[in-house]
């Protein structure tokens, strides 16, 4: 069965965890806007638990974050023995520890309507700076958090992390791991196209093998599974992590895994539809272009989600018949 659900977490007041017992919930969708239950539903967040054990993905898509129409979404994909609780510690304290670093930076006003564009354009570039260095230094401050966790083994415990945050015509996007966010783009000829705008880090990339052979971490891919590349300590063969950059697992990160995120800018246009985030459970069977066909056909920001986790079930299903289905979880956000 999927997960679907709404919980109210987050306080952006007094930037804490509400000290409620919403952990057990591997989705939030929450709205920060309280206008009366008619606030217009702009995206969806699913989750569905794969058959390795219990679901360890996490989600939040969070409504009226930062500013009026601003936005929050966050996939967080948990691996080993606790990632699930990684995954959801995660999930419940970046956004309010995002929002307090943001809001303790000097505030960017816009220019006068008879400035020139380049000034423009340079509140643009000091927003998005103002932003990356918020995402560096949370996430810098998130890994910290979870290595004091007491009694919470996260040696060979992580997760990744794709977050999505919009504000106004702005979108930031900071990547951690594998998972993914795409966009669904309209082209001059009125066809919406796949645009991916993150890079999934694994350490198949050589920008990342190199790092981690530099720092003495080992990369090479198993006989039987020689298509995954995966991380390893120098003279063990332990924990071979397939991912190149996480939260947790402290095992690595002195052999080249970084909490630092990959942070990049997109200024949302007329033609950009809508964004995908999603856990690799889905991207290991469904294309960018699937997933662009399917949320278009499904043409409903509250449904949307849900119906690309569950093609990628029905894929999962007829690629790979005999063997352990991952979890899959997915955010959609229409952004017009």
């Amino acid at each position: 069965m999927g997960i679907c659900g709404l919980v109210s977490c987050i306080s952006s007041t007094s930037f804490e965890i509400q000290p409620v017992d919403f952990g057990n919930e591997n989705v939030v969708n929450y709205d920060d806007n309280n206008i009366n239950g008619n606030q217009q539903v702009i995206g969806s967040v699913f989750s569905q638990q794969g058959n390795k054990g219990i679901n360890q993905d996490s989600a939040i898509l969070y409504q009226g974050y930062g500013v009026e129409n601003g936005v929050f979404g966050g996939v967080f994909d948990g691996h080993g023995k606790n990632g699930q609780v990684v995954s959801k510690f995660v999930m419940n304290k970046l956004p309010s520890l995002l929002l307090k670093y943001i809001l303790s930076l000097p505030k960017i006003t816009s220019p006068k309507q008879n400035v020139k564009l380049v000034d423009e354009e340079s509140v643009k570039n000091k927003n998005f700076n103002k932003w990356k260095e918020a995402c560096l230094s949370s996430f810098k401050v998130m890994d910290k958090d979870i290595k004091s966790l007491e009694k919470l083994d996260c040696s060979c415990s992580g997760t990744t992390a794709v977050v999505a945050i919009r504000q106004d015509d702005d979108l930031i996007i900071a990547n951690l791991g594998d998972s993914r966010a795409i966009l669904g783009r309209k082209t001059e000829e009125g066809v919406i196209e796949a645009v991916q705008i993150t890079t999934d880090l694994k350490p198949s990339l050589p920008s990342e093998a190199e790092r981690i052979r530099n720092c003495d971490g080992r990369v090479l891919a198993l006989k039987e599974e020689s298509h995954i590349q995966r991380v390893w300590l120098p003279h063990e063969d332990v924990p071979g992590l397939a991912m190149s950059r996480a939260f947790g697992d402290f095992m690595l990160k002195n052999y080249g895994i970084i909490s630092k995120p990959d942070v990049s800018y997109h200024h949302i246009s007329p033609n950009d539809q809508f964004l995908v985030l999603a856990t690799d459970g889905v991207w290991d069977v469904l294309s960018n272009d699937q997933v662009v066909s399917i949320v278009c056909a499904t043409n409903n920001a509250a449904a949307a989600a849900e119906a690309v986790v569950q093609a990628s079930l029905d894929a999962w299903k007829q690629k790979f018949p005999n063997s352990k289905r991952d979890d899959s979880t997915v955010i959609c956000l229409f952004l017009q």
